[in-house]
């Protein structure tokens, strides 16, 4: 090789060294736009706040959500401790979803009733609102992403057919609701209260 062959090669390496460089970079920044603005649908679903509480549940060490209704993030360890809860999952693509949310909703609104807590997954935060105001629904709810493993279900050990309820107690326990599966009335929700406290 001769010495101009190989300053001709170095000069081509620091060129090409030089336009890596300056290029731009895709840090994933690109990729993670700027969160929709849900401020009027927030404002449209008119969702209560999520619940806060007392104290501590073991399982659910840690585990946060985005709450649906204000866009806060919520710390389920402690915002189910100290009073009973029932916890529903569901997602906008699930039916029986759409049947059973109405069915906690006045379920929640009769003397008596303990805390009820939506958890929607597996689809889109404006889908959820969209579909909350469109059945009348004005439950606490919070938001666990569009995948199927968010950092709640996961710790709550949701199946993957939805709906899916779990009772969480005074004291802290998660028990999960086999049956009825789906509640069709608000005296199955008291009663299946009553049978998991």
């Amino acid at each position: 090789m001769t010495k101009a062959t190989k300053w001709a090669l170095v000069i081509g390496v620091l060129v090409l060294g030089v336009i890596i460089a300056v290029l731009p970079r895709d840090n994933g920044t690109t990729r993670n736009a700027a969160a929709p603005d849900l401020s009027q649908a927030r404002a449209a679903a008119a969702l209560p706040p999520c619940p806060a509480g007392t104290g501590e549940v073991a399982q659910l060490k840690g585990v946060r959500a985005q709450c649906l209704g204000d866009g806060s993030t919520v710390n389920l360890d402690t915002a189910l401790a100290g009073a009973p809860t029932l916890v529903n999952f569901w997602a906008t693509w699930c039916q029986p979803c759409k049947t059973e949310l109405p069915v906690l909703s006045q379920y929640a609104a009769q003397p008596g009733a303990v805390r009820v807590l939506a958890v929607q997954v597996d689809s889109s935060e404006a889908d959820g609102l969209a579909l909350l105001k469109t059945l009348g629904v004005h439950l606490p709810a919070a938001f666990d992403g569009e995948g199927q493993t968010g950092p709640v279900r996961t710790a709550f050990k949701v199946p993957s057919s939805l709906p899916a309820s779990y009772l969480v107690t005074r004291d802290g326990q998660v028990h999960f609701i086999e049956n009825p599966r789906l509640f069709d009335n608000s005296d199955a929700v008291r009663k299946a209260v009553e049978e998991y406290s």
